[in-house]
């Protein structure tokens, strides 16, 4: 590949954050923006100095300038648009979760190995600082053995767009299972998950799901390890968290309950008093090009009042870490993290996970496709 990506954004709501950290790498270009509004279309396009504007996604994937999409479209258009971005000869980074089904899930991993192309699911988490920070203690063996993992993510969506109220929980779980899967490099087997409580009927009419909360165990494969997570997004009093708690033999690391207070390292074979300490997580931007180290920082958020940001303290500073990544993946030619691959397995722990509670807790398989890589 040329020396310069040309990307094309797609979705310019929170999807516009991305632009400025592409425009700043030293080896990507944002070549043309799309959204349907055109109103809202040139007001970006403006706003960042970009001339080539969209309001139809063909349009896009018609433009042999492109080499890739970043896709940050409405949940039900990310399956639909990545494998016609796939079609169309462009490689693919896309927002959360890859599909809410696994036959989409699958169209997409078939798609990526038949056309060789890549494919990354722009997962948040696992570029965080709190993330980054747990793997560097588990790489240098600070945690010891790995003994269970958990992460929970509860959110009232009250007030966001309309359209939550069609989504299961589970369906938009990749933010607490990629953390779980991901600090161990391991794929899911197979989960089990229960139902508790219920939601409002509106919510349950519009989503399928009677449940307030999904509460679900994974077994990572070829380990003995397991994952606790659980979800809510209607009807649970509780202040948003997004939270990743690790178990070791030598230290654990615990995620606060309460947001933007310190999260906690335990360390074993202290006196009882001395076991916890608070800890403040540093940054990881020394990872990045110096260009475009700043955006791991709060204040390089444009829309700082978007609930998204609000919520979850900006992402833990991953969006450069995100693009870094793909960008580098694109002019490496190898498979970027995630790849199609584990993010169909991550994605369709919640799809799987969702049907299990549906069916009483019964354990249900991850499918094949999302259990190896291709030879």
């Amino acid at each position: 590949m040329a020396k310069t990506v040309k990307v094309a954004m797609v979705g310019l709501g929170f999807g516009s954050e991305f632009i400025p950290i592409y425009q700043a790498h030293p080896d990507a270009e944002v070549v043309a923006i799309c959204r349907r509004n055109e109103t809202e279309l040139n007001k970006t396009g403006d706003q960042f100095g970009i001339d080539r504007r969209y309001t139809d996604y063909a349009d896009v994937l018609a433009d042999a300038d492109i080499d890739c999409v970043h896709i940050n479209s409405p949940i039900a258009d990310h399956a639909p648009m990545s494998l016609a971005a796939l079609d169309a000869g462009k490689h693919v980074m896309c927002t959360v979760p890859m599909a809410t089904t696994i036959e989409d899930c699958k169209r997409i991993v078939d798609k990526v190995q038949q056309t060789g192309l890549k494919y990354m699911m722009a997962e948040t988490v696992v570029y965080s600082r709190e993330f980054l920070y747990i793997k560097q203690l588990h790489d240098q063996g600070e945690l010891g053995e790995i003994q269970h993992l958990a992460a929970s993510h509860p959110q009232d969506m009250d007030g966001w767009p309309d359209y939550w109220k069609e989504m299961v929980p589970m369906h938009y779980a990749t933010h607490v299972v990629s953390p779980c899967l991901g600090l161990v490099d391991g794929l899911a087997e197979y989960v089990s998950c229960f139902g508790s409580g219920k939601v409002r009927d509106e919510i349950a009419e519009l989503s399928g799901n009677p449940f307030a909360v999904q509460s679900c165990h994974i077994k990572i494969k070829d380990t003995e390890l397991t994952a606790h997570i659980w979800r809510a997004l209607y009807d649970v009093a509780r202040q948003y968290r997004e939270s990743f708690d690790v178990y070791g033999t030598k230290k654990s690391f615990e995620w606060t309950l309460i947001e933007n207070e310190p999260h906690v390292l335990h360390t074993a074979k202290k006196p009882e008093p001395e076991i916890p300490e608070k800890i403040e997580v540093p940054d990881f931007a020394s990872l990045l090009p110096e260009s475009i180290r700043r955006f791991t920082m709060p204040q390089e958020i444009h829309d700082s009042e978007h609930l998204s940001f609000v919520q979850g303290g900006g992402h833990g500073g991953s969006h450069p870490h995100l693009v870094h990544e793909f960008i580098s993946a694109l002019r490496e030619d190898r498979d970027p993290r995630p790849d199609a691959v584990t993010s169909a397995n991550w994605t369709c722990v919640g799809i799987c996970a969702h049907e299990s509670a549906m069916n009483g807790g019964k354990i249900v398989q991850l499918p094949e496709f999302t259990l190896k890589q291709p030879v």
